[in-house]
Order: structure tokens, then C-alpha cells, then sequence
């Protein structure tokens, strides 16, 4: 036999309290009868009592007490030999160690802040391997990836500002370093949980390539930032503890901000996500949605005892010894029957429910361990058995989220909305969000997505209207609802692509058709210029034909007017008149000839059209230089 809380055998020390206390009441009421009560009618008024009857029920009472105290300390015997395999994630925590830790705009300082939370952090990853680097203006790897709590918990409280002599915060050599704690290759995540306060004092573009880098080879950064964008004055001790505050190379008091933009874009291009450290719930926030998603693998097996509980008979026994001491008469004379027919049947509804409750702390730690697909069989068994129950509903679903069976778990978080105690109805609310959102996220048609990622807003909104200050729940809706900006955003995008491709078809189709009209244009125009150049032929021939004739006429007439020049004595005037209206014929066939007409005017400046070019514009060329200023090396 073996106990799962040993320690909880020190409440047998409370039995014998207990007879003590028995006996001095019965010691006390015998007095104080003997000092009321004359000692002749003590004897009339007593009659029937039974004294042994008195010590059995007193009897009853201490073993039931102590049967009860010993069932809180889980006996249990008996074992089956199972194969345990150990699963969880691998996670590096790096923490700035620069001087800018120093300020104080977050209680005690940052550094403090942020091995505090590295510490929960650490608590909430009970079977995931942890690693821790400390960087500055160096880093290097301080402890590695190991299972042992213990070892990574002192690294952590040895950590200071003075642990890397060399000031700075080198973010890109933090990822480096990160990067090397995984020499195992495995499918398992790569996690790096950064705290900083983002005051990269080296570049910014080398921390944003380095994340860019690690993202190729699965590393996912998830960013904290410590402190507040107001900042703070650095300011440190001196021996005889004054207060110094830190300067930089003009004399200048330095004031550190928090850069939320740098570890805002680093979480992003690894597909992380930054939170600030503020409140006590960061890392809760940081493991449920960030961490405790992701799939697990397993680090190792080995065969392990799983013991049989057997606290359940201790504690029906002690049920039943405290019934019979309830309903055992101290008189000799009594309808005992009646009254243990009583107890034992009460004994029994005890008895009875004590398995149920058994079987769901059975179910319970198979939750616990990580067998979430056996939890859900045995929750759901219970459902059948309860349908009414509404806890076991919920807990149904738990499971059944968790083995991503998220029908199941849709169906029974639904089921458990009908309980009238208002926390579980928040976590239920809460939940059909989260279940929503994962069905959206499986689904590729945008509108059904969108669809599911509305009813899961509408959920959180339900469970802020219970319980307002659910933290998760409002980060979770505006999560969603900045997925919900992003998807309506790709599809309006797509939707103005679409509306853009159908613009530029209809522009190919004009040009095409303008294209078209403008060589039917031109077959025209070069139809009509062929038709013209005939006609312009046909003319000149006629003209041609005309000029022939009229020479032939004139060649008749001079011939007429040498044969009367004998004749006529006045005959050389005629043949001067006769000659100058030759000469006007002449004079006006050469201006005929010459002049062009309206059509050959036209093939003209077509020609000469065909010959213009245009004149391009070439401007003046210009060069840009980009000459990088000196960088200053800062010690903070």
C-alpha cells in the first residue's frame, strides 16, 4: 500500500483529540446532571439509558472521523504496469540582462519583473523542456533544454546585470543563441519566449533578419515587453548605496522606453505575438493561447505502476459508521430495525454516488496527464449515465476540445448552457468561442469562415456580458476580431483584383475593336485613295486627249494662214493677234498642269504625316547617395 498524499496522514493526530474531546463532554455532562439533578431522581430520570450503548455510539463517531481523515490521503494498492510517454514542448526563455532593466516604471525593476515571470512561466510548463539565455550586447546559451526545474530555476535567480560585461541589447544574437539549445532534431516546436524591453541598441534590421532567418528553421518568437512607452530614468548604486543615474557619452541622464513596435514585428515574423508584462496573468495568457495549442512530441517512454485508488472504500465506511452512530438510540428499548434499514440504505445512495465521483477524478487525471482522447470516452460514458449534469457536459467538451474533436466538443459546451450556476455558463460562452474559431480557422470557403468567426465574437461577447473581467475573453475576442479586419480585407481586395481584371478584359476588348474599326479605316482610306489616283489618271489622260486636239487645230490653222499670206497685206498683225492667243493657251495648259487638286493634296501631307516623329522627354538623371552615420556603441 502507498498513499498519493502522504502528508495528509498527519490529520490521524486529530483523532485522539477527538476521544479526548468525547470523554470530557460525557465527563462534564455527568456533572453537571449530579449538580442539578438529586442523585434519587438521577436513577427515575435515566431509566432505559444504556451506558455501553453510549460508548458504542461515541465509538462510532471517533472511527468514522478517523476513517474518513485517513481516505484524504489517497491509499492506494495494487498496480497495472503502463507505458508512460513523457510529451511536451521545447521552449527557450531568453532575459535582457542590459542596464535598461534597470529602470524602475514596473515594481521592483524590470529584471526583477522578468524573472518573476519566467518563473511562472516555469510552473505552468510542468512536462516541457526549458532552456535559458542571457543576452546583452552579447548572448550566450546559460542553461539548456532540460526537464530539470530545479536547475533552470537557479539560473534564473543568478541572473544580473553584470552576468555579460559587454552593454547593449543584441536581440539578433539572442535568436543565434536560442537557436543553437536545439541540437536535437525533432518535429517538436521551437518556442523562444524573449524578454526585453525592445531597446535594440545595435540595429533593428539585424534583429528583424535574424528573426526572418530563425523562422526558416521553425523557430516561433513570442515577445514580451518589459516596462511602460513613457519610460523611465536609468539610475544604479554606488558602494555606499546612492543613487547614480546613468549618462551616456555627452553627460546626458539616459531614459529607456519600452519599443513595442520592434517586438511587435519580430513576434510577427515568426508568427508569434507579443504581450506586455502587466498584471499577474501575462504568463497564463502567453501559455493557454500560445503555447498550450501547438503540438506536443515525445521527449522519451518508459513503463511506469499505476496504482488503484482505494480511498473510496475508507470513505463509504466512514459514511456508513457515521450514519449508524446518527440513527443508534443510547435506550435499550428502540424500533432499531427501522432506523438501520434507514442507515443502510442511506449507506448504499453513499456508496453510489462515491463511484460516480470516483469515475470522474479517474477521468480527471487522465485529463490532466494529457490522454485526452480516453478522458473524453470516460466523461462521455458519464454523460450517458447524467445527462442532466451539466459539469460533465462541460468537462466532455474540455476533452473533447483538446483531442480537437471539435464537434463534439460544440455539442456539449452547447449542453452545458443550461446550467444555472453563472461561472460555468461564462466558461462555457467562452469556450464556444474558442471551439468556433477553430472550426473557421479548418474551413477554406471565406464566407462560411467569416460566419464562425462571428459566432465566436458574438460568444465572448456573451461571456463578458456574465463576467466582464475575464481578461481572456477579451483578448481572445479582439484577436478574432483582428482576423475578422483581415479576412474582410483580403476579400475586398480580391473582390476590387476581380473587378480590375474584368475592367482590363473590357479594355482589351475596346482596344481590340478600335483596333479592328481603325484597319477598316485604313482598307477604306486606301480604298478610296486608289479609286482617287484612277480618277486623277483618267483626267490627265483626258486633258492629254484635249491638248492633242487643240494642237491639231492650230497646226491646221497655221497651215491655212501660210497658204492666204500672199493674198493679204495686212496678214502679219492677223498672225500677231492669231499668235498671242496661242500663248495664252500655252500659259494656261502649263497652270493646269501645275496646279494640284484637292486629293493629291491630301496624299501629300498623308505622306509627310507618315514621317513626323515624336519627340521624347528624357529627364535630367539624378543620383541618391545614402551614407550611414556613424553608430554610437551604447553600455545600456
Amino acid at each position: 500500500m502507498n498513499f498519493a498524499s502522504p502528508k495528509l496522514l498527519w490529520l490521524l493526530l486529530l483523532v485522539p483529540a477527538l476521544a479526548a474531546l468525547v470523554w470530557w463532554s460525557f465527563r462534564a455532562r455527568q456533572r453537571a446532571m449530579a449538580q442539578f439533578v438529586g442523585s434519587r431522581l438521577i436513577a427515575s430520570l435515566t431509566v432505559g439509558l444504556s451506558r455501553q450503548r453510549q460508548k458504542i455510539r461515541a465509538g462510532l463517531l471517533i472511527a468514522g472521523v478517523a476513517l474518513a481523515l485517513f481516505s484524504m490521503s489517497q491509499p492506494r494498492w495494487g498496480f497495472d504496469l503502463e507505458e508512460a510517454r513523457q510529451s511536451g514542448l521545447d521552449i527557450v526563455i531568453a532575459i535582457d540582462t542590459s542596464k535598461s532593466m534597470l529602470a524602475d516604471d514596473i515594481q521592483p525593476n524590470r529584471l526583477t519583473r522578468a524573472k518573476l515571470a519566467a518563473l511562472d512561466l516555469m510552473r505552468l510548463s510542468k512536462s516541457d523542456r526549458l532552456g535559458l539565455v542571457a543576452f546583452a550586447g552579447s548572448a550566450f546559451l546559460q542553461c539548456p533544454l532540460s526537464l530539470d526545474d530545479e536547475a533552470f530555476r537557479q539560473s534564473v535567480e543568478s541572473l544580473d546585470v553584470n552576468i555579460i560585461p559587454q552593454g547593449g541589447t543584441a536581440v539578433a544574437e539572442a535568436i543565434s543563441a536560442a537557436l543553437s539549445a536545439f541540437k536535437e532534431k525533432t518535429d517538436n516546436h521551437k518556442i523562444l519566449v524573449v524578454f526585453t524591453d525592445g531597446e535594440d541598441n545595435e540595429t533593428e534590421g539585424d534583429a528583424l533578419a535574424a528573426a526572418r532567418t530563425a523562422a526558416k528553421d521553425g523557430l516561433r518568437i513570442f515577445t514580451i515587453g518589459v516596462g511602460t512607452p513613457a519610460g523611465e530614468l536609468l539610475s544604479t548604486a554606488d558602494p555606499y548605496g546612492n543613487r547614480v543615474f546613468i549618462k551616456d557619452n555627452q553627460g546626458n541622464v539616459v531614459k529607456s522606453r519600452l519599443n513595442e513596435a520592434l517586438l511587435r514585428q519580430l513576434a510577427k515574423e515568426t508568427e508569434g505575438f507579443y504581450l506586455p508584462l502587466s498584471g499577474a496573468g501575462t504568463m497564463d495568457v502567453l501559455y493557454e493561447r500560445g503555447l498550450a495549442p501547438l503540438p506536443k512530441s515525445d521527449f522519451k517512454s518508459r513503463t511506469v505502476r499505476q496504482y488503484h485508488e482505494r480511498f473510496q472504500w475508507f470513505l463509504s465506511a466512514a459514511l456508513v459508521l457515521l450514519l449508524v452512530e446518527m440513527f443508534f438510540s443510547e435506550r435499550a428499548k428502540s424500533s432499531r430495525r427501522a432506523k438501520a434499514a434507514t442507515a443502510v440504505v442511506t449507506a448504499l445512495l453513499c456508496f453510489l454516488s462515491t463511484n460516480v465521483s470516483g469515475a470522474a477524478s479517474d477521468a480527471l487525471k487522465q485529463y490532466e496527464r494529457g490522454q485526452f482522447s480516453k478522458a473524453r470516452n470516460q466523461f462521455e460514458q458519464l454523460v450517458k449515465k447524467r445527462p442532466e449534469d451539466s459539469r460533465l457536459r462541460y468537462n466532455a467538451g474540455a476533452a473533447a476540445f483538446q483531442d480537437e474533436s471539435y464537434d463534439d466538443a460544440l455539442r456539449h459546451f452547447s449542453a452545458s448552457l443550461s446550467s444555472p450556476d453563472l461561472k460555468l455558463q461564462e466558461q462555457s460562452y467562452y469556450n464556444l468561442g474558442n471551439t468556433k474559431f477553430r472550426l473557421g480557422e479548418g474551413v477554406k470557403d471565406a464566407k462560411e469562415k467569416q460566419q464562425r468567426w462571428e459566432e465566436a465574437m458574438h460568444d465572448y461577447e456573451n461571456a463578458l456580458k456574465i463576467d466582464p473581467n475575464d481578461a481572456d475573453a477579451t483578448f481572445n475576442r479582439e484577436l478574432v476580431q483582428q482576423k475578422l479586419e483581415e479576412l474582410k480585407k483580403q476579400q475586398e481586395q480580391q473582390q476590387k483584383q476581380n473587378q480590375q481584371q474584368n475592367k482590363d478584359e473590357k479594355k482589351d476588348d475596346q482596344q481590340k475593336q478600335d483596333k479592328q474599326d481603325q484597319q477598316k479605316q485604313d482598307e477604306k482610306s486606301d480604298q478610296q485613295k486608289k479609286e482617287e489616283q484612277q480618277k486623277a489618271e483618267q483626267e490627265k489622260k483626258d486633258e492629254q486627249s484635249k491638248q492633242d486636239q487643240k494642237q491639231q487645230q492650230q497646226g491646221d490653222q497655221q497651215k491655212q494662214e501660210k497658204k492666204d499670206e500672199a493674198s493679204q497685206d495686212q496678214k502679219a498683225p492677223q498672225d500677231q493677234r492669231g499668235e498671242q492667243p496661242d500663248k495664252d493657251a500655252q500659259a494656261a495648259q502649263y497652270n493646269r498642269v501645275m496646279q494640284m487638286t484637292p486629293q493629291q493634296a491630301m496624299q501629300l501631307l498623308e505622306a509627310q504625316k507618315a514621317d513626323e516623329k515624336a519627340m521624347v522627354f528624357q529627364p535630367q538623371q539624378t543620383t541618391r547617395t545614402n551614407k550611414n552615420p556613424n553608430r554610437v556603441v551604447k553600455d545600456w
